[in-house]
């Protein structure tokens, strides 16, 4: 085979080896702009695992690498004067410029043909003049090829909000270091790792609108660097900060990260395939050091699938399909760590220990119980500190426990612990009628550990219902059987209970949800409203009109009187249902809102009601009591609510008097597009936590013990809200608490003999694990 590599960085070197190494025949050619042996750049960093994949690969180059590398264990984290360290993370760093002598070397070994100083103005007629069966596009983040052949490749690049600049220092690092600093403008942020016998990579971060406030973009070269110098003195201990790009003015050294994802990664002229292959196909935040990681594999699965596959076609789809998928997952969270990094100001109030944790887990690939995997004392240690301003908090006396098993105070209500039995629609109720099924429901969870149980969304009339079966909250015999329910909960466990109070507006008159879900009655309708005409279905619901004043009236007194209903039965907590497309949610997203009146419009008129409806049941709802509201941050739909808007619209109820939000999202229209995935919704939680200053409670995937103490602990949400977990055991908090060793945990005291059990099966499990 004819290979013709376009590009001399580590992509287009390592695939040119690994061919010629598994074909001596194959003739190679890696055709680089720039001079032998010259590059840009200080140092790339690998982690364990990835060097373990280059030893399969091939031996002497990993050899090579490791014989260069600078390795360490721990990470710093300096953060309002204090210095937070973790250990047993495994990374290792060398100087880009000596990988690729490294790989350059290699390839001159492996008879690889290498042309320098020379510039690629048309692929198709240096592939022709080569003969060329394939071509491989490694030419990088501002890729010719890609660009000239978008079409096929589908590039998306989204350039992100900071501003960062690469330098280095002399100053030796003995941990990988983050250091964050707040100036008058905003915060800046240092990534500074050791990669050789005595240099360090040294890149300073900022958002745009701090770097442009702090004068750096009018500031020389030399100007710029004596202020990042200054700024972080503390870190480089009398040493100087160097750059490699003097021929840059001052403001053109600061650049700004393309984040690219790519549709296809093949693209064909004629019979020969142009193929993309590290930085041109995608690009990894520097925040996870994955870069060059994402390279060296992309070449590794491209050897692999032509070695095993003859029909070049074939290959390159096999390629492109095996690597989009590893890819994204890495992207994603990449882009998890970026954002963070974008957002410092939003975590700032953290205290130093929490902002670390909160540092080390932005990615969502290192969980809990990886931390405690790398470094157990150092989770022991943070977890004896979140659990002293846990119960400093809600006011009790402080004991060692997991995150998730910490006590929270929500005005007069102290919770026993941070999971909460999500509400879960049953559809067997009679007539509104919440009856033994409910009880059996709700008490079995309400048994299981959780520290608030909610019951499902409670409608506030008969025409509130989303289907015959919902319960209802609006007649006499309904809060007499509420009240049933919660004296079981409140006498025979020490769990809280709450009502979720809701209007289904447009989405309801409908069949159970196994009869058909969302598909409208076959007899026996009722009138619908909404904020304005909508059918939910197109073409399949029945059209809801647009709510008049009156109807206005009604409604928000059908709440006030549920929500008095609600405090007769004795319910701890109430939450306002104003998410997934019901009444409430029809005014808040202008996807279902479209009045012309004082309810529409802007964000804050479409609020307006929603608001009303709150204000009103706060004022007959007792003080001591809780109020949450369940918003649905995200319509996943273009044009819909946004997670920024979600925050300013949980400003609004924190206002009106809102304790926490309860942070869902979709649901509001069948165009909507959701990304799914492990505790998906968390993100929203987390900026209405740590933007909008309120309570927030996080759903969504949520379905391990690890989950829940990783994102309480990283102060991403204050509760989690548990559903399905919670269908398929009742029990769950109280098994997650024995599953990851947790034993003072209180059961009801009928099930002590199953506790023990439980405990002891699970030492065995994990003695025979190790």
């Amino acid at each position: 085979m004819n290979i013709l590599c376009l590009g001399g960085g580590p992509a287009g070197l390592y695939f040119a080896l690994l061919m010629k190494k598994q074909n001596p025949a194959h003739r190679i050619t890696v055709v680089e702009r720039n001079r032998p042996y010259d590059t840009f750049g200080w140092g790339v960093v690998f982690s364990d695992q990835t060097l373990g994949n280059l030893v399969v690969a091939d031996e002497p180059t990993a050899r090579a690498i490791r014989a260069s590398f600078n390795h360490w264990d721990d990470i710093d984290v300096f953060f309002k004067g204090q210095k937070i360290s973790s250990g047993g993370h495994g990374f290792s760093g060398i100087g880009r410029k000596h990988l690729l002598n490294i790989l350059q070397h290699r390839c001159e070994q492996l008879g690889v043909a290498l042309v320098f100083e020379t510039e690629v103005t048309d692929d198709q007629e240096l592939a022709a003049r080569h003969g060329a069966d394939l071509v491989i596009a490694a030419d990088g983040l501002n890729s010719r090829i890609r660009a000239r052949y978008a079409d096929s490749y589908q590039p998306r690049i989204d350039q992100r909000h900071c501003r960062f600049v690469w330098l280095g220092t002399r100053k030796k690092f003995d941990a990988f270091t983050f250091a964050f600093k707040q100036t008058e403008h905003g915060w800046f942020q240092a990534h500074i790792y050791q990669y050789d016998a005595d240099t360090s990579t040294f890149i300073v971060e900022t958002p745009e609108p701090v770097w442009r406030a702090s004068g750096l973009e009018d500031m020389s070269q030399d100007e710029a660097i004596a202020f990042c110098e200054r700024l972080f003195a503390e870190q480089l201990d009398g040493h100087k900060l160097m750059s490699n790009a003097a021929h840059l003015r001052g403001s053109a050294m600061w650049i700004r990260f393309p984040r690219i994802v790519c549709g296809r990664w093949v693209h064909w002229n004629g019979a020969v395939p142009v193929v993309l292959m590290g930085d041109a196909a995608h690009s990894a935040h520097y925040s996870i050091g994955s870069g060059t990681k994402l390279a060296l594999e992309d070449a590794i699965e491209l050897a692999r699938c032509l070695a095993r596959d003859a029909d070049m076609a074939s290959a390159l789809q096999a390629y492109e399909d095996a690597r989009s998928v590893e890819v994204l997952k890495l992207q994603n969270a990449a882009r998890n760590s970026m954002e963070w990094f974008e957002n410092v100001e939003r975590y700032s109030a953290l205290a130093a220990p929490q902002f670390a944790y909160s540092m080390l887990t932005r990615s969502q690939r290192l969980s809990h119980e990886n931390l405690r995997l790398r470094d157990p004392v150092y989770v022991a240690d943070y977890e004896r500190w979140y659990a002293q301003h846990a119960a400093a908090q809600a006011g009790v006396p402080a004991h060692g426990a997991p995150p998730m098993f910490t006590p929270f105070k929500v005005r007069g209500l102290t919770l026993k612990n941070r999971v909460l039995v999500s509400p879960m629609a049953q559809y067997s109720a009679v007539d509104g009628v919440a009856g033994d099924y409910h009880l059996a429901h709700l008490g079995a969870r309400a048994m299981g550990g959780a520290a608030l149980v909610f019951a499902e969304m409670t409608c506030v009339s008969a025409d509130a219902r989303i289907t015959p079966y919902c319960p209802g909250m609006y007649a006499p015999g309904h809060t007499q059987a509420w009240k049933r329910i919660v004296d079981f909960v409140h006498q025979y466990t020490d769990a809280a209970i709450a009502l979720q109070l809701g209007h289904a507006g447009a989405k309801g008159s409908t069949r159970a949800m196994w009869d058909g879900i969302d598909q409208p009655l076959e007899r026996d309708n009722w009138p619908l409203i909404s904020a304005s005409p909508q059918q939910y279905l197109e073409g399949v619901s029945q059209l809801a009109r647009a709510m008049t004043a009156a109807d206005m009236d009604r409604v928000q007194d059908d709440f006030v009187r549920a929500t008095l209903a609600a405090d007769e039965a004795g319910f701890d907590w109430v939450e306002l249902h104003c998410a997934h497309g019901y009444l409430l949610s029809s005014f808040i997203s202008p996807l279902t809102n479209r009045r012309q009146d004082e309810y529409g419009g802007s964000l804050e008129n479409r609020c307006r009601y929603p608001l009303r409806v709150f204000a009103a049941m706060r004022a007959v709802w007792p003080s001591h009591k809780p109020m949450s509201v369940r918003l649905s941050a995200h319509d996943w739909v273009e044009g819909g609510i946004t997670p920024d808007e979600a925050v300013r619209i949980a400003r609004l109820f924190k206002t009106a008097g809102a304790d926490m939000i309860d942070c869902s999202s979709g649901q509001v229209s069948k165009r909507e597009k959701p990304v799914y995935g492990r505790m998906f919704q968390t993100p929203f939680a987390d900026r209405i936590r740590n933007e909008a200053g309120i309570g927030a409670i996080a759903v969504g995937a949520i379905y391990e013990a690890d989950h829940v103490n990783g994102i309480i602990a990283a102060g991403r949400a204050d509760l989690c809200a548990v559903g399905r977990p919670h269908l398929a055991n009742p029990a769950w908090t109280l098994a997650e608490a024995a599953r990851i060793g947790y034993k003072a945990v209180a059961w009801p005291k009928q099930y002590l003999a199953g506790k023990q059990q439980l405990e002891r099966n699970l030492e065995r499990e994990r003695a025979a694990g190790n």
